[in-house]
């Protein structure tokens, strides 16, 4: 499946080297030996730049890299991503660890803050992203390091909208919050973080739906909430739609979150239907929950996937 659809790029301002360990069970003070350990490229901009090269969508990933481990990084990204422009800045590319016990299938993962970027590195990058960015999609999503203004995704928000392009985040908290203020294109908070962000319980789908709506109400365009297992509802302009999530063995949710993203922009670049972006969206997170690491889905198992899923209308 080729697009010619509109032109997508993902902006990766702290990516990672991600590593993952299986071990039977974590026992404290005592060595935990796991069998084999997973080097995977890691940022939530890097996934989703994977994830539409999966698709075979046309895409630009802008990658901060540092260090020894960014060189490494490097490496990996050359392997599985056409497309990225690299800024190096000073320090070391930041290394995130997960751990899996397989005999009570917890997952713990540890998250480093990350190195920091300088205001002058910073410009660079985000001049270059909005410059290759035009009238497509701009995705802005994953964590800023401490030194980043909170406010540099409304900034970027406002930016591509000026230039006529559409703006996703997917981020959260204060982050998050400040961008809503924007009114980006779209933005994809899972359930905890719609809570988080607006101080509620929501206990019920049509309590999010209703949720997303308020929020909508305030220039987002679409608001797309994911809800794991429950799967993921959308909500925009014409109606609100839920989409359950397909029955597949769970080996770790890492990245999926990203796949949707990436599933969600696929969908609008190519008929600008709610519809046609959660049906990909869905698809894309139930085929990376299905292997380790931050390993993908593969093109198979996504058209499979599409054909399964189904949309209910909400009409909230």
């Amino acid at each position: 499946m080729t697009s010619e659809a509109a032109k997508i790029t993902s902006l990766c301002l702290n990516p990672a080297l991600d590593v993952t360990y299986h071990v039977n069970r974590l026992i404290p003070e005592q060595k935990s030996r796991s069998d084999a350990a997973r080097h995977d490229p890691g940022g939530n901009g890097i996934n989703v730049g994977r994830a539409l090269q999966r698709m075979k969508f046309e895409s630009t990933t802008f990658c901060v890299i540092a260090g020894a481990v960014g060189e490494i990084l490097k490496q990996m990204l050359q392997q599985q991503l056409n497309n990225v422009t690299y800024h190096q800045v000073d320090g070391e590319t930041r290394i995130n660890s997960t751990v899996i016990e397989t005999e009570s299938h917890n997952q713990f993962q540890i998250v480093d803050a990350g190195t920091p970027i300088s205001p002058r590195q910073l410009e660079s990058v985000t001049e270059d992203f909005l410059q290759q960015t035009g009238q497509g999609f701009g995705i802005l999503t994953g964590s800023l390091q401490p030194d980043v203004p909170t406010s540099l995704y409304a900034q970027l928000v406002e930016n591509i909208h000026a230039q006529g392009g559409k703006a996703v985040v997917d981020s959260h908290g204060v982050v998050l919050k400040s961008a809503i203020a924007a009114r980006p294109f779209l933005i994809k908070p899972n359930k905890y973080e719609l809570e988080t962000l607006l101080n509620v319980r929501l206990n019920t789908r049509e309590a999010i739906a209703h949720t997303a709506r308020q929020i909508q109400n305030q220039g987002v365009q679409y608001v797309c909430v994911s809800l794991g297992a429950e799967g993921a509802i959308i909500v925009g302009p014409d109606n609100s739609y839920h989409a359950k999530a397909l029955k597949v063995p769970v080996n770790t949710t890492v990245g999926a979150g990203d796949s949707m993203v990436a599933g969600l922009v696929a969908g609008f670049s190519l008929d600008g239907q709610a519809q046609t972006a959660l049906s990909y969206g869905i698809a894309c997170g139930a085929g990376t929950v299905m292997h380790p690491g931050t390993e993908l889905f593969s093109g198979h198992e996504l058209a499979d996937f599409r054909d399964r899923v189904k949309i209910k209308t909400l009409d909230i």
